[in-house]
């Protein structure tokens, strides 16, 4: 474990700055640009034709900084999700593995923990450290050593809760970032409301097209943001839930697999 944390800090931190690469390059070369000339582009049509009734663009919608700011964000969290969801399922492969060789009605006794357990040992260092073979080995030293089998159920479910809570908490990035995105909508509806105020005495005077400008920077960047936020929280709970999932499937290959097995 000390040996991922760094590995995973530098992911999150070389994820963040890709993202905002990315990000801020097609804003720069694709939708600024393009929601410049549809402003423009409307504004002649409004002047010349008082009948007009501008259609809603996709690119002056998200144009505006806030909305940038949460399609970086909402990157980086899928980011960081792809890297929780790999590691889970590259822990879900070893569910698939035959750890313990055991026929059916053989019992475990005591005095055959240390050879139950040289082949959950002789798996590569990295998969000694997923979640399976940590409670496989706990539950084997546990029989060996106390030789009551409580002791060892007991073992394998601690071990798999103190896995869930580890789990649970590294998410904490994630979920800040999915409240943090809204969170910015709200500062753009903020702004938006705030220059279409400053601009109110054009509106008295009878020119209101600052005011609906600034209008629509409040309500767009709230709009992507509630909508971002909707997908990146799907994403988190389909993240949690497979995590769960892969915790309750370990207890229960160790109650299948070893410990129905096990006999004092």
């Amino acid at each position: 474990m000390k040996k991922q944390l760094p590995v995973e800090f530098i992911f999150q931190l070389f994820s963040l700055i890709i993202a905002v690469i990315i990000i801020h390059a097609i804003y720069v070369s694709i939708i600024r640009p393009n929601a410049t000339a549809i402003l423009e582009e409307q504004a002649v049509q409004i002047n010349t034709n008082p009948d007009y009734v501008p259609e809603r663009s996709v690119y002056v919608v998200i144009r505006d900084f806030e909305q940038e700011a949460c399609f970086i964000l909402a990157l980086w969290a899928m980011s960081l999700m792809g890297y929780k969801t790999m590691q889970t399922v590259q822990e879900g492969r070893v569910l698939q593995l035959d750890l313990i060789p055991i026929n059916q009605g053989t019992s475990i006794l005591p005095e055959d923990a240390r050879e139950f357990s040289r082949p959950v040992q002789a798996l590569p260092e990295i998969q000694q450290s997923f979640l399976l073979p940590r409670a496989l080995l706990t539950a084997l030293h546990r029989f060996r050593s106390t030789r009551n089998i409580q002791d060892v159920s007991n073992a394998v479910r601690a071990v798999c809760e103190s896995e869930s809570e580890r789990l649970d908490s590294e998410l904490a990035m994630i979920r800040y970032i999915a409240w943090a995105i809204p969170s910015i909508g709200f500062l753009g509806t903020v702004r938006g409301i705030g220059q279409a105020l400053g601009q109110a005495h054009k509106a008295v005077q009878g020119d209101i097209a600052g005011v609906t400008q600034a209008l629509g920077v409040a309500f767009n960047s709230t709009f992507v943001a509630l909508l971002i936020s909707i997908i990146v929280m799907f994403l988190l709970h389909q993240l949690q839930l497979a995590q769960e999932r892969l915790t309750l499937d370990s207890e229960e290959y160790c109650d299948v697999r070893l410990v129905r097995h096990l006999q004092t």
